[in-house]
This record gives structure tokens, C-alpha cells and sequence, in this order.
């Protein structure tokens, strides 16, 4: 084999390498990507302040006139009341966001988040 030949074959070799490790770091940013839907900041469940903050905006709304998003039980009308409900059967369509001293963030949709 002469010597042109071989140093031809190294090369080949690697290009074949840097090919590889590109597959690699795109596997790697799509694995990111799935991980983003994941609860990265804070705990797993909704903190007893998001929640006052949640009701008490909701409730708010409700005074206001806002929709019901679900059907009230008989003798419900307190806005708080109706809020707490709605809050616990998942269908409020609000995000919360969590913010790190650093100034980095996640937005967090409630329907993530246990409500308990």
C-alpha cells in the first residue's frame, strides 16, 4: 500500500469520526428538547402561594363576569368557592412561571403541576 493510499484512508477515517459524533450531538438536542417538557424548577406540585395567587386571580375574574369553566353545584356562588373548584379539576388555562436568581425561567402549565 503506498503511502498516498494510506494517508487517503485515515482521512476517510476521519471524516467517517466527525460524521459520527454530528449524528451524536443531534440525538443529543432532540433528547433536550423532550426534556424541556419536564418540571426543571421548583418542586413537582403546585406551592401554597402559586395556588392562593392562582384562586385569587380567578376569583377576581369571576366576580368580573368571567365564564364558568365548569358547571357550578347547587347553592355555590362564592367566586373563591367556584375558583378552588375549578383549580382542582384541572381545567384553568394557566401557566405558571418560575423564575431562578440567574434570571432564567420555565413556564409551567398547572395541568403539569399536582394540585394536592
Amino acid at each position: 500500500m503506498s503511502k498516498r493510499r494510506a494517508k487517503g484512508i485515515k482521512r476517510e477515517k476521519r471524516i467517517e469520526k466527525r460524521e459520527r459524533k454530528k449524528e451524536r450531538e443531534k440525538k443529543k438536542k432532540g433528547k433536550k428538547k423532550r426534556r424541556e417538557e419536564r418540571i426543571l424548577i421548583g418542586p413537582l406540585k403546585l406551592t401554597r402561594f402559586e395556588r392562593a395567587r392562582i384562586v385569587g386571580a380567578r376569583a377576581l375574574q369571576l366576580s368580573m363576569g368571567a365564564p364558568l369553566l365548569i358547571k357550578p353545584p347547587r347553592g355555590v356562588t362564592n367566586p373563591v368557592d367556584l375558583a378552588v373548584m375549578e383549580l382542582k379539576k384541572g381545567v384553568l388555562p394557566i401557566t405558571i412561571r418560575r423564575t431562578l436568581p440567574d434570571e432564567s425561567y420555565q413556564d409551567i402549565p398547572i395541568q403539569w403541576l399536582s394540585t394536592e
